[in-house]
């Protein structure tokens, strides 16, 4: 059989112009950004690696989770009482019933009774994702990064003005005080996303608010430094996020599955970016 033709598409070597801006928050220069951000944009991918990503963190979870007597009577609910059967011939139904009583009790259809079908411990939550797929959906969703209707359809707000991505000169020496920080913010044209978030801010519907996680926060920038140490005055405000370019994955870029996070690059970073 001939060999089946593949269609190579070809990835231009340099791509669009982007403002280079100094911590004052100064437009100082332009910069291509490099080939990944010309790629297309997978949602499906993008979707798929996320959801992978939060399936292999789930912890096993079950009724009958616990490594000392796994089935004993003390640890599930519904089986704390003590119940007899009278056995067949009493003209009454196979039910445990409460002793010295007639009330049924223990059996899932009966009132206070065990779980029918409770989660299970040994239950595999895990999601494969091929080595190739996260990869490509890690660089995806970084070129969308500079799209500018993905980014405003995430509800992010900035100025009408900036390129996207936001990169600033240097390794963002200089904001490691939030006040420094909140100035950049401000003159850049990026305030107002963190005000957002603010603004966004609360209660949980459901019982994680019972659990140490009573609040939610909307997300806001992501910053992306070869030095994260350099941008602490950002990580304070409400739903920035400060990650080592070398450790950003799809759930960074894209939170929910969703492409589109208003992001900024230290000019080391992007860099290290060149590479991808």
């Amino acid at each position: 059989m001939p060999a089946k033709k593949v269609k190579k598409v070809a990835v231009a070597a340099e791509g669009e112009k982007v403002n280079v801006y100094s911590v004052k928050g100064e437009k100082v220069k332009q910069v291509s950004l490099p080939p990944v951000f010309m790629l297309p944009v997978r949602t499906d991918i993008i979707r798929r690696a996320f959801h992978a990503v939060l399936a292999n963190r789930r912890q096993p979870y079950g009724r009958y989770a616990y490594a000392a007597q796994p089935y004993g009577a003390h640890r599930i609910p519904g089986m704390k009482r003590s119940v007899e059967w009278a056995g067949k011939g009493r003209g009454v139904s196979r039910v445990p019933r409460l002793k010295d009583s007639m009330t049924g009790s223990q059996a899932p259809n009966c009132v206070g009774g065990r779980d029918a079908h409770p989660p299970r411990a040994e239950k595999d939550w895990s999601k494969k994702v091929n080595k190739k797929e996260k990869l490509l959906a890690r660089k995806s969703a970084l070129a969308a990064t500079k799209e500018h209707a993905m980014v405003k359809a995430r509800g992010h707000k900035f100025a009408d003005k900036l390129t996207l991505p936001v990169i600033v000169e240097g390794d963002g020496e200089g904001l490691n005080k939030t006040t420094a920080a909140e100035e950049f913010l401000e003159k850049v044209g990026l305030s107002q996303d963190v005000e957002r978030a603010k603004a966004g801010k609360h209660v949980r519907a459901g019982k994680g608010k019972m659990r140490g996680r009573k609040y939610r926060i909307p997300k806001s920038i992501l910053v992306l430094a070869e030095n994260p140490e350099n941008w602490t005055g950002l990580q304070n405000l409400p739903g920035v996020d400060i990650v080592n370019v070398k450790n950003v994955n799809v759930e960074h870029l894209a939170p929910g599955g969703v492409p589109g996070r208003l992001t900024i690059i230290s000019e080391k970073a992007l860099e290290k970016l060149a590479g991808w």
